[in-house]
């Protein structure tokens, strides 16, 4: 398959591009390099089936692809809180841009949502027919609501359209190749532990998520992107819940820093709760995380060490 990832040079699509090589796909990345980074891709640049493009999915782009991977949006409140307006304008804009380009030229298209979309969920855990709760007016809601806007557009290009979608909400992901500056909390502590600097806390830490190793949710969006007769939404997440305090107390034990826990006020509209119902992922696509939190952290903090050029102890 000729296949183009939006999004390509981040974090999630860097990985992505890999394993699309591994299966002997043509992989064309595609990355303003807001939040994704040259480095990501550095070392596929020489492969012969690899083309990296520089552009703003705002702008409209003409391909010929058979599969589009449209995973394009600042992910970390850090990265889209910085300009709000275009984090929207990310989501909805540049998705009309990747549905025009499937539409034209016939090519399955797999979102990568969020399960930002449930909000501060009431329901625990997440399932794919909770609606949500959800602030549209609130600081995070540049994101939030642009996914949930985004979803709505893939819908109705298949509905109006026949165009081949998916759609796949992922729940917290990490492991390497996450940015130092990322800000969301595993990136956070282990930077921080590392340094031996406080580790930020920011609420009472009783608050969970469920954190998914990269490679774990890559598997999930390929699985679905070649699933039939299923379009989602699907979770692709870690079931397994932690509280931020027990992520910040294993951080502190895989690394061995002498890092204290520094706690701060909870930011606006935080969620409380976060875990996923993979119950459909598991029936639909035979996917679930294999990677132990303790085993997942262990080589996501391999990976800030060098970056930091901090040598092991």
């Amino acid at each position: 398959m000729r296949t183009l990832v939006t999004g390509g040079a981040g974090f999630l699509g860097s990985h992505l591009c890999e394993r699309l090589l591994r299966e002997g796909h043509e992989v064309i990345c595609l990355d303003n390099f807001f939040s994704g980074k040259r480095e990501n891709v550095a070392h596929l640049r020489e492969h012969p089936r690899f083309e990296l493009i520089r552009h703003d999915i705002v702008e409209p782009i003409l391909l010929e692809v058979d599969r589009i991977f449209h995973l394009a949006c600042p992910a970390s409140p850090v990265h889209y809180q910085y300009n709000p307006v275009k984090t929207i304008k990310t989501s909805v804009m540049g998705t009309i841009n990747m549905l025009g380009l499937a539409k034209r030229v016939k090519a399955r298209i797999l979102l990568s949502s969020t399960s930002e979309v449930y909000g501060d969920p009431e329901e625990h855990p997440q399932r794919e027919t909770y609606w949500g709760h959800v602030n549209p007016i609130g600081v995070r809601s540049c994101y939030d609501e642009g996914k949930r806007v985004a979803e709505c557009l893939m819908m109705d290009y298949h509905r109006q359209n026949n165009v081949e979608i998916r759609i796949v909400r992922i729940f917290n992901t990490y492991g390497p190749r996450m940015a130092i500056n990322d800000g969301r909390v595993v990136s956070n502590f282990c930077v921080a532990a590392l340094r031996n600097q406080p580790i930020p806390i920011y609420g009472d830490g009783a608050q969970t998520r469920s954190f998914a190793y990269v490679d774990d949710t890559i598997d999930g969006l390929v699985r679905m992107m070649e699933a039939e007769d299923f379009i989602g939404p699907v979770n692709i997440g870690n079931p397994d819940e932690f509280t931020i305090a027990e992520l910040a107390e294993l951080t502190l034990e895989l690394t061995g820093s002498k890092s204290t826990l520094a706690y701060h006020p909870a930011p606006p509209d935080d969620p409380v709760r976060r875990r996923p119902d993979i119950t459909l992922a598991r029936t639909r696509l035979g996917w679930e995380p294999k990677t132990a939190l303790r085993d997942g952290l262990a080589r996501t903090i391999a990976h800030f060490r060098q970056e930091l050029g901090i040598p092991a102890s």
